[in-house]
């Protein structure tokens, strides 16, 4: 059987850029569709099951930020920001609001080539088991429906946090560079400090009862970050944690 093609959905409001780009990633093997607001990017996402969303942070009915927050609410679908407002608060709000990878324009077609092959690969990593054996801690992670589960409570992280965290709950008390951690998320060597910092506190503000004094994702003062799997009363596994309906 031969493999069904990628599908990409397109948000931008100009149509030469729209065209432009559609023809680059036709000729890269992907099935593109092309919208020019944020309602028609929202409306089109409910019936059609995209595998990446390229999104413009400008858009004429409403912002391109709001476009991404209220995709990431319903699915986990890749996002990839490219955009002109290229102001690190906007880069910064941006992967805060769900966005797994930031691209300025103008940019090198070339360059958005290789980030998508990283994020489309990052996004069908999948394994058949929870992450961790660990009989006693409230995070339990589920990678064949990328669901997290805290404290019995549901939480929905982006791609690049669940990847974090997956890497470092499958590797239990053992600290981890943030170099490592860029190139498990990026693929790059062009290392950025800030977004291993900025996506380990949007992480702890979702798993950690008190993010300012985590229990879980300890920094190793020169070495990185580890996972610790201190023991926690919860029921079960198969309690906490199914991806039936």
């Amino acid at each position: 059987m031969l493999p069904q093609p990628v599908h990409i959905l397109v948000v931008d409001d100009d149509t030469a850029f729209q065209v432009l780009l559609s023809l680059f990633l036709r000729q890269a093997g992907y099935t593109v569709q092309t919208v020019g607001t944020g309602q028609a990017a929202l409306d089109l996402c409910l019936c059609i099951s995209f595998d990446l969303v390229l999104l413009d942070g400008r858009l004429p009915d409403m912002d391109g930020f709001a476009v991404c927050a209220e995709l990431r609410l319903r699915s986990y679908v890749p996002i990839i920001m490219l955009t002109a407002l290229n102001h690190p608060s906007h880069i910064v709000n941006g992967l805060r609001l769900g966005a797994d990878d930031y691209l300025a324009k103008p940019c090198r077609l070339q360059e958005l080539a290789v980030r998508i092959q990283a994020v489309l690969r990052r996004s069908t990593r999948r394994t058949s088991r929870p992450v961790s054996d660990l009989a006693d801690i409230d995070i339990v992670l589920g990678d064949s429906c990328h669901e997290v589960w805290v404290r019995s409570r549901l939480v929905h992280l982006t791609l690049t946090e669940y990847q974090l965290l997956h890497y470092l709950m499958s590797r239990p008390d053992e600290p981890v560079s943030r170099k490592d951690l860029f190139w498990l998320v990026r693929g790059s060597d062009a290392f950025n400090n800030h977004l291993i910092e900025v996506a380990i506190r949007h992480l702890r503000e979702k798993i950690e009862v008190d993010p300012s004094h985590p229990r879980y994702l300890l920094t190793v003062r020169g070495a990185g970050y580890k996972f610790n799997p201190q023991p926690i009363l919860h029921k079960s596994k198969s309690e906490l944690f199914s991806c039936g309906g």
